[in-house]
């Protein structure tokens, strides 16, 4: 979803993502502030916007707008310094910028949470920016009268964050009784006993490492057994900064390292955490490589065989259950949608139904990771028309990610495929597969699935580099599924920045029409297409397929 802050000449507001730290916080005895997994969320919930100048404040008790004095420091410009408007002890921050939020969205405004100041506090507000073109105001009141506050340059006066419209009237709130919900009962029971029992143990035998003196279950989002109960839990937030691109004279908001007082290297619960980390991480690796090296022993187990003719049983003894990929030949050499599948074809098959696909991709060096900002929609005889253009390139693809939302217009295809027999199960909501259909030269970045694929190529040419599940140590993994590095044939990966790649094991699969790819789970891989494409990704097995389900929250 977008947040747009359009700009007026002139305006240049400096707006960051919200740190999670707090000088306080910092400052706590090893840093014990941070275990509190719910500041961390809430200071980090939203963006900050920082005054370019600092100033000092006084307020002299009465209700006037000349109550107030404010002093800014020397050099500052006058639209940047805060005024006595409104009387009553209140300060006013003009803000910069005309915020436009989703439909049925607004934002909340007020000031960083867990971020006091003394004799002055942030007065909070939503605005309903889904449809407003006014600017609104940042104000703060004082708390104490005759005592002077101050506001350093950089340091932020304004937070904000969407919140959904009216969405708190559709809630029922009202009381239970505990036992009314026994599972939720015997959870609260088991921790309870755990936290006495641990805090036995802390009065008894105090560890050594600060690690070990706190419970950590609702940090990492796990009941006192340790089971997880969500999928979604966060430990830490990643906000996006607002893109300059389109306005670069706006200077970069600096970061919350040149925050007053704050003279040391940030201190984290998680930190504490750190040599177990890192043990564990280098124990991981150790393990995975070596058992990589296992297989080189084997030459056969390093390659990626091709197959025709293989059974099930086969499949699954040397591929499937081996996490090992494998090409499989000749399996759909008697499917019409080989000989038929020609853009024309397409079009007349499927006519003007609307589909959904990703656009406006070129754009968006992210474009995998912002799925959902991509999605679009239009006729799929105009998606053809699109994608057929000269030098349409990665901008339109029809993917796996808008299947759900294709299935009743692609389902003339159907008729045209076979089924899989041998490997699939078709007593599912869709054995049909997932679509991919797109130009030369669409991408699918650097990234590993939660699943066994079977990617089935019907139309053109795919190029697809693969690296084992167990060389995830070795491609930078910063978050859910994804690389740091997007492109593996990009030539400006600065190797000395990304030392690990010079190891990877790599694997160069031309992908020809007829022929599909079984990529085993976690396997990392990147596609691009050569012709115009037609895939079909599978994921129905006849057997277990649903390590997703227990995949850890991020």
């Amino acid at each position: 979803m977008d947040l747009i802050c359009y700009l007026h000449p002139g305006w240049a507001p400096l707006i960051r993502p919200a740190p999670a730290t707090r000088a306080w916080m910092d400052a706590t005895p090893e840093a014990f502030a941070y275990r509190c997994l719910p500041l961390n969320i809430a200071n980090a919930h939203g963006w900050e916007i920082l005054t370019p100048c600092g100033f000092d404040a006084i307020w002299n008790g009465e209700t006037g707008v000349d109550a107030v004095t404010i002093l800014p420091d020397s050099g500052a410009k006058p639209e940047h310094v805060p005024v006595s408007l409104f009387g009553q002890g209140v300060i006013t921050f003009h803000v910069q910028g005309i915020f436009r939020t989703p439909d049925g969205w607004n934002l909340w405004v007020g000031g960083s949470p867990n971020r006091a100041k003394d004799a002055i506090a942030p007065l909070s507000g939503v605005v309903e920016t889904d449809w407003s073109p006014f600017t609104f105001t940042m104000n703060w009141r004082f708390t104490r009268p005759n005592q002077w506050i101050h506001f350093d340059a950089m340091e932020p006066f304004c937070f904000l964050y969407p919140i959904q419209r009216a969405a708190i009237e559709r809630f029922e709130p009202r009381f239970e009784p505990l036992d009314s919900d026994p599972a939720t009962l015997k959870r609260f029971q088991d921790w309870s006993q755990a936290r006495d029992a641990f805090q036995q143990r802390m009065k008894a035998a105090p560890p050594a490492l600060p690690a070990d003196r706190w419970h950590k279950h609702y940090y990492r989002g796990v009941d006192a057994g340790g089971q997880s109960l969500v999928s979604d839990h966060l430990s830490k937030l990643r906000l996006r900064p607002f893109d300059r691109s389109a306005s670069p004279e706006v200077p970069q908001a600096p970061d919350d390292s040149s925050a007053p007082n704050r003279a040391t290297p940030i201190a984290t619960a998680e930190r504490e955490d750190v040599a177990e980390l890192r043990q564990a991480l280098a124990k991981r690796d150790w393990l995975l490589e070596s058992i990589e090296r296992q297989r080189d022993l084997v030459p056969g187990m390093t390659a990626i065989e091709r197959c025709s003719g293989l059974s099930g049983e086969a499949f699954l003894e040397r591929y499937y259950a081996a996490n090992r990929p494998v090409i499989l030949t000749e399996e759909m050499a008697t499917w019409p949608a080989l000989t038929r599948w020609t853009p024309d074809y397409l079009k007349a098959a499927i006519g003007d139904r609307i589909v959904e696909f990703q656009g406006s991709r070129t754009a968006d060096p992210r474009f995998e990771r912002d799925k959902d900002a991509h999605r679009q929609a239009e006729p799929f005889d105009a998606f053809i028309d699109r994608i057929m253009r000269p030098g349409a390139g990665n901008d339109a693809y029809l993917t796996a990610y808008n299947s759900a939302r294709n299935a009743d217009a692609l389902s003339p295809l159907h008729a045209d495929l076979g089924f899989l027999a041998r490997f699939l199960d078709d007593r599912v909501a869709a054995p049909n597969g997932m679509m991919w259909i797109g130009p030369a030269g669409t991408v699918t970045s650097l990234h590993h699935d939660l699943t066994n694929n079977l990617i089935a190529q019907i139309v053109g040419r795919k190029r697809i580099k693969l690296a084992p599940a167990a060389d995830v140590g070795k491609l930078y993994n910063d978050r859910h599924v994804f690389s740091e590095i997007a492109d593996l044939d990009d030539p400006g990966i600065d190797l000395a920045r990304y030392p690990r790649l010079a190891a990877l094991r790599l694997y160069d699969v031309l992908l020809e029409p007829g022929e599909i790819l079984f990529v085993p789970l976690g396997w990392w891989h990147q596609v691009k297409s050569l012709d115009f494409s037609v895939t079909i990704t599978f994921t129905n097995f006849l057997w277990r397929n649903d390590c997703h389900t227990a995949y850890p929250p991020s």
